[in-house]
């Protein structure tokens, strides 16, 4: 397995203003972490394109139809932040979410993640920041920590092949669960390597990631 990105560009939305754009190209293979039923009907290569659109404090990430072997899978995720514990209702104000959903919270110190991805070092419970003073954190954290913001995500899966699609987006959901859940946990361990950073700077790591992991796979981009 393996990712490709392009370098992020700047723009300008009529909407949302200005913001920047990028597209990472995530190669799969490798299908030990996958159920036996996705093996089955997954290629041994294949990749995703993922295109995300950053207009801080509204992001968009996803675009239908860039599967390389699934046309019409798509994986569409909707972001905004707020401060505050996760108490703002329908934040989005979009249609989307008025029909079938499901709300989940995610509690990136007490909800469980897959035991193979767990670091002590990154468990929020545990960490404490040198330089910012926050965590550990404690049971009812939300309600009393200060500063606090919540990320809210409006996800949307479609997988149109019949006799699969409730069990692919059922997984996938899942598998995004635990990305959000990890990331975010990761975010919070990780402060004291980024609270000093300036945009300028986040922008410049970005693209020394980005042309790393480029020579390490062998992508050439135009």
């Amino acid at each position: 397995r393996g990712a490709g990105g392009d370098r992020s560009t700047q723009g300008l939305d009529p909407g949302e203003g200005k913001g920047s754009w990028g597209r990472v190209r995530v190669q799969g293979g490798g299908w030990v972490k996958l159920p036996s039923w996705a093996r089955a009907v997954t290629p041994r290569i294949f990749y995703i394109t993922e295109k995300a659109w950053n207009y801080y404090p509204y992001t968009i990430t996803g675009e239908p139809g860039r599967c390389s072997f699934l046309p019409k899978f798509s994986i569409y995720i909707e972001t905004k932040y707020e401060d505050n514990c996760g108490d703002s209702e329908n934040i989005f104000h979009s249609d989307k979410i008025l029909g079938d959903h499901e709300v989940s919270f995610l509690d990136i110190a007490f909800d469980e993640i897959p035991e193979r991805y767990y670091r002590s070092l990154e468990d929020p419970r545990f960490f404490s920041s040198a330089k910012t003073g926050r965590g550990p954190l404690r049971e009812g954290w939300r309600q009393h920590t200060k500063p606090i913001m919540c990320s809210y995500k409006l996800v949307s899966v479609k997988f149109e092949v019949w006799g699969l699609q409730t069990r692919v987006e059922q997984f996938v959901h899942k598998v995004i669960r635990d990305i959000l859940l990890i990331g975010h946990r990761q975010a919070f361990a990780w402060v004291d390597e980024w609270c000093d950073m300036s945009l300028e700077e986040v922008r410049a790591f970005e693209t020394q990631m980005q042309v790393a992991t480029n020579q390490k796979l062998g992508s050439q981009h135009p």
